[in-house]
């Protein structure tokens, strides 16, 4: 007979209530503390702050080889082209300047952050083909509009990917192999720039 089978109705009891005694007879304590609040709420601030500062740096670092004067340094970490290759450069390089600010200031806190930022890093990145080719891949052609939404959608799932992994640490064990993905992105960029490859994701859209 089970242990919640009621004798005098000769049924099986309703569902208790969660307990809120752990085994020891200590009333648990479910919510969060102040402290727990307070680090959230910081986690938030970076989170928003990062964002919007990717959102600008990224629009701006579009035309920063332009008001270079085609300047070779410059031209590793912006954009040299009209092509989707170097339009990852968008949100690769501004997020992770942010990552190298974000990280050391929140480490303490949140021991994940580094694995969830490579993460975001690598996800934001990577959504700007996906979502480029699908929608001109729909469309037969590409507008200026859906482009510039194609790299802000870009950026806000990236971070709140890097959010949401901070605080579960599910790709704490693959730090190091995301953080060696993030340097080897970075390493393409720079050979990618110099010996761009004959192939549509490295050619600008009127080439293709």
């Amino acid at each position: 007979m089970p242990d919640s089978f009621d004798i005098r109705r000769g049924r099986p009891c309703p569902p208790c209530p969660p307990c809120r005694y752990d085994r020891d007879g200590d009333r648990r304590n479910d919510r969060h503390t102040f402290f727990e609040v307070i680090a959230m709420k910081e986690l938030k601030s970076y989170t928003i702050a990062g964002i919007f500062f990717v959102l600008i740096l990224g629009c701006l670092s579009h035309f920063f080889y332009e008001w270079s004067s085609n300047n070779f340094i410059v031209g590793l970490f912006a954009p040299v082209s009209e092509s989707t290759w170097e339009h990852m450069k968008l949100i690769f390089f501004p997020m992770l300047l942010y990552s190298l600010v974000a990280i050391p200031n929140l480490k303490d806190r949140y021991p994940c952050i580094t694995s969830a930022y490579s993460a975001g890093i690598l996800l934001g990145t990577l959504l700007i083909p996906v979502i480029y080719y699908t929608y001109t891949g729909i469309l037969g052609y590409h507008l200026l509009a859906l482009d510039i939404g194609t790299f802000a959608l870009s950026v806000i799932l990236a971070f709140a990917a890097a959010y949401r992994l901070t605080l579960t640490c599910r790709v704490k064990n693959y730090s190091g192999l995301l953080c060696g993905v993030v340097f080897l992105i970075l390493i393409s960029f720079i050979v990618f720039t110099c010996y761009p490859a004959q192939i549509g994701l490295f050619l600008a859209p009127a080439s293709t």
